[in-house]
């Protein structure tokens, strides 16, 4: 049966080459999980109907035993009651319901055996959900560490391919120290404009000076 197959192929799976091949493992696991969840649900169901309808043959067939059983009984009176007619009839009926209780043996003996399927079918199934949970967290740890080496990995080759360790922070060193005297420059640039124009000043200031000395002494 359908469900049967489906039971099975969650079973075979192998969840560790499901994770490593899934774009999204995490999304890969959670998804398999609630696909074996409901399938299990769907096994319960079908393992209850199974033993139900077992057990409904198997009266049935006790049913049909008895009615074996009544119709001999009949058969065996009509015989003493020196009845032929009625114990022949009887006994046609004995065979009708021999027949039929060969019919109620195999179709409960298929039945007891698609029980036994479905009952194996879901020990596998709570077997491999209980794995599957137990392992999700550990699987996608692994993975997510595998990741994360490989990234690192990544990141040391590019560093050793261009440039050697270290090469990175000597370029900032050299970087920050130009900056350092570009701004030294500027203040001393800055600085040396200041003292011109003070200088500059002062000069003007002297040269008022002497001229007003000058006119003092020329009476001006």
């Amino acid at each position: 049966m359908a469900l049967l197959e489906r039971v099975s192929t969650l079973v075979r799976a192998n969840l560790n080459d499901l994770i490593e091949k899934a774009e999204h493992p995490e999304k890969m696991i959670k998804q398999v999980i609630l696909d074996m969840q409901n399938q299990l649900l769907q096994v319960k169901t079908q393992v209850a109907i199974a033993i139900a309808d077992q057990h409904l043959l198997e009266k049935k067939q006790k049913e049909n035993e008895d009615k074996v059983a009544e119709w001999m009984r009949k058969a065996e009176l009509s015989v003493d009651k020196k009845q032929d007619d009625l114990a022949r009839a009887s006994l046609q009926r004995v065979e009708s319901y021999r027949d039929l209780s060969e019919n109620f043996t195999q179709q409960v003996s298929d039945q007891k055996a698609q029980v036994e399927n479905l009952k194996s079918a879901l020990r596998q199934l709570e077997q491999k959900l209980a794995e599957a949970q137990g392992k999700a967290d550990l699987l996608i740890a692994q993975h997510r560490r595998a990741r994360a080496v490989g990234k690192a990995t990544d990141a040391q080759f590019v560093l050793g391919n261009n440039a050697k360790p270290g090469a990175a922070f000597d370029r900032m060193k050299r970087k920050v120290a130009h900056a350092e005297a570009v701004s030294d420059a500027k203040a001393e640039i800055a600085g040396a404009n200041i003292e011109e124009r003070l200088a500059a000043l002062e000069k003007e200031d002297r040269i008022e000076q002497l001229l007003a000395e000058l006119k003092t002494k020329r009476g001006a």
